[in-house]
């Protein structure tokens, strides 16, 4: 499951796009988030009604007469469109990245928006998500080379791939950093 703060920013992140109904907001969140992130109805609905209750968001009925013929049925859909308070909730939570910014949830997340983040924003979450890599990988590198002798070598070749994609994505992350600095834009 998706935390819910996450669930919220990504919420507003794609509402920032235009109004959608539930059901293709739905679909572009699990795009979004992974297909191994199971995000159901029953988590949905209660995030926009929480995001309804703040006024970031806001309903809009359709009737079948006022809906795109790609979407036409015979009862009233509603369409969720973000508002100015959802919008400035979306910056901040955007271009105020801290520490709960930097794990693998919460970073494909603003990943997924960084073309609306600041560059300022952008590249604190880069340096932060390097640093816990940096963290995880010294972790991934110590169970690796204390299980050598007594692990199934199944185990140990999956411990093996998590040392590889740590790796990888450190490389990653260090060219993004590069390009990051070197631009001279916001």
């Amino acid at each position: 499951m998706v935390r819910r703060d996450i669930l919220e920013f990504a919420v507003l992140g794609v509402l920032g796009d235009g109004p959608i109904h539930g059901y293709e907001l739905r679909k572009r969140l699990t795009e979004m988030l992974g297909p191994f992130r199971s995000l159901s109805y029953g988590t949905l609905y209660p995030t926009l009604r929480r995001l309804v209750n703040r006024a970031a968001i806001e309903p809009v009925s359709l009737t079948a007469s006022t809906q795109s013929p790609g979407m036409r049925s015979k009862r009233a859909r509603i369409v969720y469109a973000l508002t100015a308070e959802g919008k400035e909730e979306f910056e901040q939570w955007a271009n105020r990245p801290g520490p709960g910014s930097w794990d693998d949830e919460a970073f494909a997340a603003h990943m997924a928006f960084f073309s609306r983040t600041e560059r300022r924003a952008r590249l604190r979450i880069l340096h932060g998500r390097r640093t816990w890599l940096d963290e995880r990988l010294a972790s991934l590198r110590s169970s690796l080379a204390d299980s050598r002798d007594h692990t199934d070598p199944y185990a140990l070749s999956m411990r093996s791939l998590s040392v590889e994609s740590a790796e990888r994505e450190m490389r990653w992350i260090d060219e993004l950093i590069e390009t990051e600095e070197s631009r001279k834009d916001n």
